[in-house]
């Protein structure tokens, strides 16, 4: 192995990477940082302070980023009403870069001359971070355990754990592996064991974040919205922090059943998974947002967005956030959100999110436009005109065309 004298490793505290603490200890022979990030992925992070002592370690880093993740990643991203083919909501692939950012920041600090993660070698995360590492320094030393050893599959990191006195938590009756999950102020993702057919249906008892939607409440809950540029700012009428916001979003979305969803996604490595997910604030805020935009935003900037939207979604999926290509479009996207202020009312109900009301002094409707009653402003003769001009090139070309 090439010299390491010191590492930071993002750290969970869990199974993968305990295993990973003592594996770089015991294969680079190096001081490992660990790094813990609070992103509101809803348990206690304060016990991996005590897992890394037990280690050994001495340069402990707990960090709480759950406002920063919301305000400058997760906000940001929902400016554009980004989904991944179509529905994925992006809740891993938008937290990948502000670890990164943190783990390099740290290594700055502690004068650590590598960092490590414990992505696999199959999916998009070992992408996602090392991206994210290098586009923040050029220099850095990546350490990418599960492509140098060979505990392959969660039954021999199991077995791993248990021989070197590892506590395992969430392990199955039967020895079977628990799913692997990843959790934030934005999500909760499952992956493996039955998920990995396809055709099987998850088991109800595996969701933790949203009451079955056929259980929600017989009757709608109604709630506001108020944006300013683009961003949630109150609920309600009352104003908050964007991680306090996101967090009350998640709330109202999980006593309604809403933001499950079950996807076979194309992975940037090349393969399809399967991944289910509960997003329940994002769902809301998507549904609110398109709806505060209906009303405020400009008919061809909209469409130019939202034909932009899927490349967006594809450099954050695929770990770009910190490509020029990802900034050029953001300062787009932030561009065409200044007017979009004002208020949406919602109605959540069994698993759905309606936007039933929309107001705005930024509003480009105009009733004596729209209406179907008498006006004066808008003379409909006028149609006749652009029709024949707009299908100019149809005629001519059925006529040349003949038929």
């Amino acid at each position: 192995m090439a010299d390491v004298n010191k590492v930071v490793l993002a750290y969970s505290g869990g199974l993968d990477t305990s295993i990973i603490l003592k594996w770089l200890q015991d294969t680079y022979g190096c001081e490992v940082v660990t790094f813990t990030a609070d992103i509101g992925q809803g348990e206690e992070v304060e016990p991996a302070r005590e897992k890394a002592k037990q280690f050994g370690v001495s340069e402990i880093y707990i960090d709480d980023l759950r406002e920063e993740f919301a305000r400058d990643f997760v906000f940001p991203m929902f400016r554009a009403n980004t989904v991944y083919e179509g529905k994925y909501l992006l809740g891993t692939s938008i937290a990948r870069p502000l670890i990164a950012k943190r783990q390099v920041e740290i290594a700055r600090e502690t004068g650590a001359d590598a960092v490590a993660h414990g992505a696999t070698g199959k999916g998009n995360d070992q992408v996602r971070f090392e991206l994210g590492y290098y586009g923040l320094e050029p220099g850095i030393r990546v350490i990418a355990p599960w492509r140098e050893w060979d505990l392959d599959s969660r039954e021999k990191l199991l077995a791993y754990a248990e021989s070197h006195g590892i506590p395992i938590e969430g392990k199955k009756e039967g020895g079977g592996s628990p799913y692997s999950m990843d959790a934030n102020l934005l999500h909760i993702s499952y992956e493996g064991g039955i998920l990995e057919d396809p055709w099987a249906e998850p088991e109800e008892g595996m969701f933790l974040w949203s009451v079955p939607p056929e259980q929600a409440p017989d009757r709608p809950t109604y709630i506001e919205v108020d944006f300013e540029g683009g961003d949630p700012v109150a609920i309600d009428g009352e104003r908050m922090a964007p991680g306090e916001l996101l967090s009350r979003l998640n709330r109202l979305g999980m006593d309604n059943g809403i933001g499950r969803l079950d996807i076979v996604e194309n992975r940037y490595v090349g393969m399809k998974s399967r991944g289910v997910y509960e997003t329940p604030g994002g769902t809301i805020l998507l549904e609110a947002h398109r709806a505060m935009e209906s009303l405020t935003l400009d008919r061809e900037a909209a469409h130019l967005k939202d034909s932009l939207m899927p490349r967006y979604a594809e450099l954050i999926y695929n770990g770009y956030w910190w490509s020029p290509e990802r900034r050029m479009l953001q300062a787009a996207i932030d561009e065409s959100q200044k007017d979009v202020t004002g208020t949406v009312r919602l109605k959540l109900y069994k698993g759905s999110v309606t936007a039933v009301g929309r107001r705005s002094d930024k509003s480009l409707y105009n009733p004596e436009l729209a209406t179907f009653e008498e006006d004066t402003v808008y003379d409909q003769a006028d149609a006749e005109g652009f029709i024949k001009l707009n299908a100019l090139r149809l005629r001519v070309g059925r006529t040349v065309q003949g038929g």
